[in-house]
């Protein structure tokens, strides 16, 4: 079972993402959306929005770069093992709190309010509740941490982590001794990756293309204010 949660089940939660989001974006592009609530209520929303993702993107580009940067790398650097541990553990940590408290802050907002619950899918709750435990656990991983400082067990979850990307048949064995928080926050986060597809987490990717897109564009889009459109009008009569 550890060998296909974390040596299988890896690779069935990244197809289903890939494939999907290409799936619905061919199929059911009108979908792709974030899908705001934002004219129903505004100024929890503003709060809670920025926490909760300025948060998760430290948090999605720490994992990034510290999980999927060779470890070779860091040494050349002269970064210890112990020291990426503490500046992962603290700036994890802030990072997750900071997403926490901004994702119960969207929570109570979309559950409390009539208006916002009733424009909500039962997709829209699950996901924001999947990623308020997946937080929750991270934060939990932190504890765990803290008793051990010298780095081996963060090693063990890169070589884990770069296993997967590179096909290692054994990439499972690195974290067969991990606690069991990191266990349940490993599958949860895959299942979270395959879940992506079918939720307005896809707007993620829209954000990420946008600078891109922006750049290559051919035209540039005019924007008009009503009242430079009437006085246009206006002119042509």
């Amino acid at each position: 079972m550890h060998h296909f949660l974390f040596g299988i089940y890896p690779y069935i939660a990244l197809t289903v993402m890939i494939v999907g989001s290409i799936a619905r974006y061919d199929r059911d592009p009108f979908t792709w959306k974030s899908s705001s609530s934002q004219l129903l209520r505004r100024r929890q929303l503003v709060v809670g929005s920025i926490l909760f993702h300025v948060g998760m993107l430290v948090i999605f580009f720490g994992h990034l770069i510290g999980l999927l940067t060779p470890i070779a790398v860091f040494e050349a650097l002269g970064i210890s093992h112990g020291a990426k541990q503490i500046l992962a553990v603290v700036a994890g940590g802030a990072a997750g709190v900071m997403a926490l408290a901004g994702g119960g802050m969207l929570m109570h907002r979309r559950w409390t309010d009539p208006r916002i619950r009733a424009t909500s899918s039962v997709m829209d709750m699950l996901i924001l509740a999947l990623l308020l435990a997946q937080l929750v656990l991270g934060i939990g991983t932190i504890f765990v941490s803290l008793q051990h400082l010298d780095g081996e067990e963060m090693v063990r979850f890169m070589a884990w982590a770069q296993g997967i990307f590179t096909f290692d048949a054994a990439a499972a064995d690195h974290i067969a001794d991990a606690a069991l928080v990191f266990k349940l926050h490993l599958f949860l986060g895959l299942t979270i990756f395959l879940l992506f597809p079918f939720t307005r987490l896809v707007h993620i990717l829209s954000g990420l293309a946008a600078p891109v897109r922006f750049a290559l564009r051919s035209g540039y889009q005019i924007v008009r204010t009503r009242r430079q459109a009437r006085a246009r009008a206006g002119a042509g009569r």
